[in-house]
């Protein structure tokens, strides 16, 4: 491809709305352009990159058995009222009308519609095991559109739905899609853990998210030093063991702390560590019950967790006005004692004693509180984050670190959850109708890629991996009206196209270090300049974009090197 005749509008400056490094980069890099808050073009370059993220996928896919299909964007309600979500989805969940006032949906994902299809066209146990998937464009209408590919509203993703007559084949169903989802990641190129992570929306009972590494990922994780175990902060859990509750030492006591509201103030203000102060949180479920959560000075809540524990769809903070209604102080002096709602703490307070609380009332905290001698805890349970340092629950003596993330697949084990609704059955071996076993898996397309760019990026720009960059060699040329320079850049460009790699040669008439800035910019993983002075030698220019790693190399031996590095740059090792 010639730079002159493709369509690649590199930015020098970086727009005002682009909030993360990818959605800076693939602006500037001419890889997307905005059409709508979350909606987004993908030009030229960047689908070359789209496109060989969805033949990995496709590729690992059928290497594990799954047969591909393509699906509808929109939904008819009725598939989604079926399932029951229709109602719980959200706002998220785009509904419209037809022009006979159907009601229809942009499907976010596609249980409903799969199911429906295994419903009406498998009835043997015998047609079993069966997975399919997709690869296709989503809607979820986000409230907060935000950082470009990463969380849009219009979204290309890869879906698959497994279906078995039991959990025994559901489980090697998952195994298959776990390891086929490793595969894709590696051959990616991709730094990445596989955590374990909550079900969310889609529901089940058990599923991974698999998280490319990254500062700027939203998700924190943590991982086992010891030992394989990984999960997301909002999954992880917790071990105490032999926690005992430690006999009270002090008397409560009353005490006054003018201005002292978060538990830093408080533990500056009475001398004492975060560690020794109890915070007591006010929160509302969706059941519309009210009642407090003891935690840890120094810890933060698990809202999935506590969701999980008493079986609700959300828990939310209380807002301030029903916060003075069952403390009787505003939002921030809130205490165990006294309080006439249901009291939950985590485990790790129940090894505490002679702590500090809030007094509910404004300006005045407890100290020396215990528990059963002054409040009542109804229960213990693990409900807080977990950060680093902590005990591993899987192996002894491992420790969690932390690491932020970047989720870019999720697989699921759904059980009977869609297929017992929406009355998808087969008859087993003994004539006997049994609902489906199912499974889901998703991969982000576009958000992959970005994730490998928030990955794989300098001050200059992209870094792409092999696998992913959109062409694989770029050929400088220095300066087109020298006819020496143009004619071995040619002949080069030529010899590259013949050995079926992907080549762009940069045949603008633009000054060289406008040249050189777009290179780095667009992060081509090979640069090779040809210029007049080098070429008096014989030598053409090397550079590796990831390294920065440059070299002289005879003209006559570029080609066998650039097929060596481009070779090496797409290896990868299938995991068995």
């Amino acid at each position: 491809m010639r730079y002159s005749q493709y369509l690649l509008p590199t930015l020098k400056e970086t727009p005002a709305d682009a909030e993360v490094i990818s959605h800076r980069l693939m602006l500037r890099a001419g890889m997307i352009r905005k059409a709508a808050a979350g909606i987004y073009s993908y030009l030229p370059f960047g689908l070359r990159s789209l496109r060989k993220m969805e033949q990995i996928i496709r590729e690992e896919m059928d290497r594990a058995g799954a047969i591909e299909c393509l699906m509808p964007m929109a939904n008819p309600a009725e598939l989604w009222k079926e399932s029951g979500r229709w109602e719980k989805y959200g706002k998220e969940l785009l509904r419209f009308k037809d022009r006979k006032s159907a009601d229809f949906c942009m499907g976010p994902t596609h249980e409903e519609v799969i199911t429906d299809i295994i419903r009406n066209t498998v009835n043997s146990y015998k047609q079993l095991p069966l997975n399919l998937y997709q690869i296709q464009t989503k809607f979820r209408d986000e409230i907060r559109p935000r950082f470009g590919l990463m969380r849009g509203r219009e979204f290309i993703m890869k879906d698959a739905y497994s279906f078995d007559l039991e959990d025994t084949g559901a489980d090697i169903s998952y195994s298959k899609m776990y390891q086929a989802y490793r595969n894709i990641f590696n051959r990616c190129g991709l730094n990445f853990r596989s955590v374990e992570a909550d079900s969310g929306a889609i529901g089940g009972n058990f599923s991974h998210e698999f998280m490319v590494l990254a500062e700027s990922g939203e998700d924190g994780i943590v991982s086992c030093d010891s030992c394989e175990y990984a999960a997301n902060v909002e999954k992880a859990e917790l071990i105490y063991r032999d926690l005992k509750t430690p006999m009270a030492a002090l008397e409560l006591q009353k005490v006054d702390t003018p201005g002292q509201r978060t538990i830093e103030e408080v533990a500056e203000f009475l001398k004492l560590n975060p560690q020794q102060l109890v915070k007591t949180l006010i929160v509302q479920t969706s059941e519309d019950e009210v009642l407090a959560i003891l935690l840890r000075g120094d810890r933060e809540l698990n809202e999935i967790k506590l969701a999980n524990l008493l079986d609700v769809d959300w828990v939310l903070m209380a807002e301030d006005d029903v916060v003075k209604q069952v403390t009787g102080a505003p939002t921030g002096f809130a205490g165990p004692i006294g309080l006439e709602i249901r009291v939950i703490a985590d485990a790790e307070v129940k090894g505490m004693a002679d702590f500090v609380v809030g007094g509910n009332a404004v300006d005045v905290h407890f100290t020396g509180a215990n528990q059963d001698r002054d409040f009542a805890v109804s229960q213990f349970a693990d409900l807080r984050q977990a950060v680093a340092g902590d005990p591993c629950p899987r192996c002894e003596g491992g420790k969690f670190e932390s690491w932020r993330g970047i989720e870019v697949g999720h697989i699921f084990k759904l059980g009977i959850k869609y297929s017992e609704a929406m009355n998808a059955t087969v008859l087993d071996a003994e004539g006997k109708s049994r609902p489906l076993v199912m499974g889901c898996y998703g991969i982000g397309a576009g958000r992959t890629v970005a994730a490998a760019i928030e990955q794989n990026h300098d001050e200059n720009g992209m870094m792409l991996p092999m696998p992913l960059a959109p062409f694989q060699v770029l050929i400088t040329m220095l300066n087109p009206k020298d006819d020496q320079v143009r004619e071995a850049a040619e002949e080069l460009y030529q010899q590259l196209l013949a050995a079926n790699i992907e080549v762009l040669l940069d045949d603008r008439d633009e000054r060289p270090g406008i040249k050189f800035k777009d290179a780095d910019l667009i992060g081509i993983p090979l640069r090779v300049t040809v210029g007049a002075r080098n070429l008096k030698e014989g030598n053409v220019e090397l550079k590796i974009r990831n390294s920065g790693a440059m070299s002289m190399v005879p003209l006559d031996d570029i080609t066998p090197q650039l097929q060596q590095l481009v070779a090496e740059g797409l290896a990868f090792k299938l995991e068995n």
